[in-house]
This record gives C-alpha cells, structure tokens and sequence, in this order.
C-alpha cells in the first residue's frame, strides 16, 4: 500500500512511495507527529538520479523488517534536495561539520524541534569495512533517545548553537580589483594539472565555473596561460569518457584523474553549463573565422551538448528534466551503473561486424581487458582522431549510436528545476545565436515561456519546481531567481525582444527585496519571508552550479548596465566583496564570482545595437559581431530606434540611415560604427 509519498510530485520521492517505511515529506505535520508520539525524526535526503540512494534503499528502506522498525520508533522523513536545497544545505552543513565529509543519501536524526543530533550519509544493511549496520545505526540512536534524553538535547542544542555562530567572511562592499584577480588566477595554476587538464585529483569534476573566468580573464588581460588552462581541460573532457562520444552531453564527474570513468548520470545543470563553456571557448579561439582543431571541437561539443539536451531532456511542457540516472537494466533484468554506455569488442561486432569493429575499438579505444567493469570499455576520443577516415567514423558512430537506442535507456527525473532551467535557456540561446541554429534559440524560448507561465503563473513569486505542467508547493530560492534572470538577460540579447528584460527585472527587484542584508549587503541563500529553518542557509561558494549569491551579482550586474539601474549595480558590487575575500584563497570554489568581477572591472560593455529592422542585413551582421565578443560579461541591446524597451537604445540614431553599433560603458559611448569590423576591434581592445 502506498505511503503519504504517493501524493508528491518529485519523482525521487515518488520511487520510496511503495516502500513499507512510512515516509513523510518534509512538513510541519511530520514534526508535530514526532513531538506528539515522543519518537526521534529520520531524516533521509536524496535525489532521483542517485546511485548510492537506490543502493540504500533497495538493501533498507524495501526491506519489510527494517521498515517495521523504523516505523516503531522513528518518524521518517523523505527529502528531495533538489526540491529543498535550503533543507539539504542546513543539514549537509551540519553533517561535515561532525563528520568531515558528506554525500547522499544523507541520513541524520532529528530531535521534534528538527534539531540534528547524530549524522551520517550511506549506511549499508550488515558492518561493512569499520561502517555500522543501519540496523546498529537505528538501534543505536533509539537506545540514546531513551537512555539518555537530556543528553541527546544537549549535543542537539549546542549543534543547533555551532551553526548559527559561523560567519562568513564578507570582506566588506568592495568588489575585487586587479589584485585580486591576479591572485585567483595564481591560486588555479597551482593546482592545474598540467598531465591531465582540470584541477586536483580524483574525482575529478568539470569545472564549468572556473573555465569562464579563465576564458574571461584571458580576454581581458591577454593572459596566455589562462587560455591554455581553459582550452586543455576543455579538450581533454571532450576526448575523455566523461563525454558521451555518441550522444553528446557530459556525465556527472570522472571517477579518475584522466577523465576515462565517468560516474555516468547526467545532470541538465552540468551540461547548460559545459554548453556555454564550449561555445565561449569556441567564441575566444575561432579568430576571424579561421578555427584550429581545438576551436572545432568545442564547436562540435557544444552543439552536440545542446542537442543532447533538446533530444533527450526537454518535456512535453517545453522545459528541460532534471537529469538521467547513471543506472539502466543490463540486459539481464539487473540495474547497473553505465550499462546503457559501455562497449566490448564483442558488443562492437555485432553491430559492426569485424572490420568496422577494429576500426571502432581502435577509435574509440575499447580493448579486451576494458576501462571499466567485466570487460567493458567507456568511448574514448583519440588525441589523433584526424587519422581516421572521417566519413567511415561518422558512419560507424551513428550505427552504434542506433544500436544503443535499442538498448533499456537510464530513468529520467522529469521535475523541472527553475535554476537549471535558467542556466539551460542561457546556453540554448547563446548557442543558438552563435551558430546560426534557431531551432536551438526556439527551444531556448519554449522553456523561458514556461517558467514566466507555470513557475511565476499569476503569483508574485517563483516556484521552484514543477512536473508534468503541476507547479511544486516549494517556493524558489535565491539560485532560481538568479538563473532565471540570467538567461532572460541572455535570450533579451539574442533575440531582441525587451519583454525578457522586464522579466529580468521583476526577478532581480525580488532578489534586492527579499534576500540581500541591507546592512552588509551580503544574500541569504532563502527568502526573509521563508520557512524558518534551524539556520537560514548562506553560501558564496560554487558546487555543482554557481552559487545563489554570486549568481545574483552576476545578473544583478547584467541588468544594471542593460538598464541603468543604480541600486541593482551597488547590489552586485556590494555582493562581489566577498569575492574579495574569498577568490584568492579558495579560487576554484568561487569561480563564478570572479568571472563577475571580470565583468565588473571590464566595465560590463554595453553594446547598442539600432537598425531598420531586426531582419536587416547589416543590422544582423552588426548584432552577430556584438553578441560574438569576448569583452568579459558584455551586453546587447538590439532593435529600431523607435523601440522603448531597451533603455540602452534610447537616443541611439541611425548613422546617415544606416544601423549603427555604440559600445558604452556606463551609459558613456564611444563614438558609433557603421563598420562590424570595427566594431569587432573595439569590443576587443
């Protein structure tokens, strides 16, 4: 019989509605249950895509004398962190902070107050090298909720106190300057791997945030080696296993130093990420047009990226699922973890039969011992793939790439994330833009559509999720209003169209009301009128995506030199101090905070561009040099002089009846082009 979850729409929470554990979601019921019943809380948070979660929960949570003692003595309470990142963060915070590592499934106990007392993350069903059953774990903490009360309160309390008592380091209003920057970038090239590309050892994760800055900070100072960093780590993903070398799209991280064994579920945030990251790496090294190897790589990988995600990730809504799980049925009726992905010789001929399977295992490096598990070989992409015949190849991997499809395919989490949703309209329509490709732009406009309909509908806030065109009871934290502004800011300067820009807006004057200290001028990761946690949740740092806060500055800063808007541009500079404080220690893990300030010290340029008509030829050639710049986190207005929706276009007239470029910073404008070559020249000096 179906527990309380069956009624939920996040898929991660629907897969434990069958379970014999009697979950509840995250509520004020399940906490008053628990002071009512004088039972302790579990608490279990996951998400959908999870390998380790489905682990614990087929060998706990499915089986029927686990449940019934969880359902005794306990209160058991099921998370979606990616539903309630603000629950997730809390916790997580708590559990490293007593344990010196986290991941999921988180478990933690709870007193009723939902005060954290004892953590941990996987607990496997028997004692397992020095880990306690969760049996042992279970009996364990019901003996010390009975035994020993007060003391059980004692160590809750004085948690609850070491929580509230950290401070960030805000390093006071002012943004990071020259100094600063330099420092960041010298921090990186310590710990660049120059063998292998990336940063530090395994596991190795893309690193999506520091490639922008790197590619930023080269186009503003001209610093050689922090294109080179971008560039080999963007290569030696492209070749790696991490890459789908079939299908397109990035796995989650690389389990290994050489990018070979990816942990295979992929997420739409990491791939709206590495989408951009490709077309900006193109954007910075495909100079007048003549690409190098590398610059067509990256054109290839982010378009490749882009189609994974419209095929394989877009709902029928016209939004973008959250993710693939790495796991998928073998063939055999068993779920394993990258079987929809690998390849033995075997499996290669029978698809290809003997030559053309040589040529694939040579190609694609699939041996007879394997890279991964029982024989089996993750794609690889020779360093001298110019070797082979690339009419044979292109034919090889679309028979493969067919084949695969006849294969039982990993589950998808069909729940809409505002955020990542964001972050997927930004890469589409850049994308899109770049290489001339508008049904990418027209799938950038069907999600952009359905977060102004569904997650903001007739309310004055955003919802954070949503699934099968229901919108979720969870409101939006400071990521997805931050996200979302940013890639309306973005499709505003692809397509023209201002309506994008005034939604921006409506966003971001949320954000200046509702999650920045005006004291400090630091955010706070949830809204001041947010269920009230053990802590509000507060972090600059990067993870998977940018973080809330530096995301905020980032659109914050956008929109101001669109708009003029004084009190959104001292917001984002008032945000970056703690960029200051941060960058040059920890520079990997607030990379996107210092590409803002990149944006910031370059001015942002602000490119307006007025013409006849969008569809004018020059007036295209005009907007399509301007939106092909590298001017660290410049922006574009396009449109007719007549057009009131830019304020940048306002007084900006045609030159002698012919479209016209002006580059400002500031509202300051050098004097206006005719020219795209010129213009070229001044967004590049």
């Amino acid at each position: 019989m179906p527990n309380r979850l069956a009624h939920e729409t996040s898929p991660y929470l629907l897969q434990h509605a069958d379970n014999p554990v009697d979950w509840w979601p995250w509520s004020a019921e399940a906490f008053e249950e628990a002071r009512k019943s004088g039972k302790p809380v579990l608490l279990s948070v996951g998400y959908s895509s999870c390998h380790w979660c489905h682990v614990m929960a087929h060998e706990s949570f499915e089986d029927q004398e686990t449940a019934d003692y969880l359902n005794a003595h306990f209160v058991s309470v099921k998370v979606d962190r990616e539903e309630r990142p603000d629950v997730d963060a809390v916790y997580m915070e708590a559990v490293q902070a007593a344990t010196g590592q986290g991941g999921w499934p988180m478990t933690v106990f709870l007193t009723p107050d939902a005060e954290p007392f004892y953590f941990g993350t996987y607990f496997p069903p028997a004692p397992r090298q020095g880990m306690p059953s969760f049996r042992q774990v279970l009996e364990g903490v019901r003996s010390a909720w009975t035994d020993r009360r007060e003391e059980v309160a004692d160590v809750a309390g004085k948690i609850v106190r070491d929580l509230a008592g950290r401070e960030i380091s805000y390093g006071g209003p002012e943004a990071p300057g020259e100094q600063e920057l330099s420092a960041a970038l010298l921090g990186l090239t310590r710990e660049y791997d120059p063998q292998r590309g990336g940063f530090g050892g395994a596991p190795k994760f893309p690193p999506s945030m520091v490639i922008e800055f790197l590619l930023r900070h080269h186009a503003r100072t001209g610093a050689e080696g922090a294109l080179e960093m971008a560039r080999d780590t963007c290569e030696r993903m492209a070749r790696g296993g991490i890459y789908d070398q079939l299908g397109g799209g990035f796995a989650r991280y690389s389990v290994d130093r050489d990018w070979v064994v990816p942990h295979f579920e992929k997420m739409l945030y990491d791939n709206a990420l590495l989408c951009r990251a490709y077309a900006h790496l193109w954007r910075a090294t495909a100079r007048g047009g003549a690409a190098d190897e590398l610059s067509e790589l990256a054109r290839r990988v982010a378009l490749e990226t882009a189609d994974f995600m419209v095929r394989e990730l877009r709902t029928a809504e016209g939004g973008f699922a959250s993710a693939l799980d790495a796991d998928s049925d073998d063939g055999t009726g068993r779920h394993v973890e990258g079987a929809y992905y690998v390849w033995t010789p075997q499996q290669l001929r029978d698809v290809l039969g003997d030559d053309d399977a040589e040529l694939a295992a040579r190609y694609f490096g699939v041996t007879q011992e394997g890279t991964f598990e029982h024989g089996s070989s993750v794609l690889q992409l020779p360093q001298q793939d110019g070797l082979f015949d690339a009419e044979k190849i292109t034919s090889v991997r679309q028979r493969l790439l067919d084949s695969r499809g006849e294969r039982s395919a990993p589950g998808r989490d069909d729940k809409i994330v505002a955020a990542w949703n964001g972050l997927a309209v930004a890469a589409l329509a850049e994308t899109g833009a770049y290489f001339d490709r508008p049904d990418l732009v027209e799938a950038a406009l069907g999600a952009a559509d359905l977060l102004v309909r569904l997650h903001l509908g007739d309310h004055a806030r955003l919802a954070r999720t949503s699934k099968d065109g229901q919108v979720g009871a969870n409101a939006g934290v400071l990521e997805d209003y931050a996200d979302v502004a940013e890639g309306f800011l973005a499709l505003a300067s692809v397509t023209g169209e201002g309506v994008w820009l005034e939604f921006a807006g409506f966003l971001l004057d949320h954000v200046l009301a509702r999650f920045v200290d005006e004291e400090s001028g630091a955010l706070y990761d949830t809204a001041a009128d947010a269920e009230q946690l053990i802590r509000r949740p507060q972090d600059p740092t990067d993870n998977a995506a940018p973080a809330g806060w530096t995301a905020a500055a980032g659109a914050l800063l956008s929109y101001a030199a669109q708009t003029g808007a004084e009190p959104h541009r001292i917001a984002a500079e008032r945000a970056l101090g703690v960029v200051k404080a941060l960058g040059p220690r920890v520079p990997r893990f607030i990379a996107w905070g210092l590409a803002v300030a990149e944006a910031n010290l370059d001015g942002p340029r602000e490119v307006a561009i007025v013409g006849p008509a969008l569809d004018d030829k020059a007036t295209k050639a005009l907007h399509r040099t301007a939106l092909l710049a590298t001017a660290p986190g410049a922006v574009v207005a396009v449109g007719t002089p007549e057009s009131d929706e830019f304020p940048l276009l306002v007084e900006r007239p045609l030159q002698q009846g012919e479209p016209a470029a002006y580059v400002c910073r500031n509202f300051t404008c050098d004097a206006p082009t005719t020219d795209p070559d010129r213009l070229r020249t001044t967004l590049t000096s």
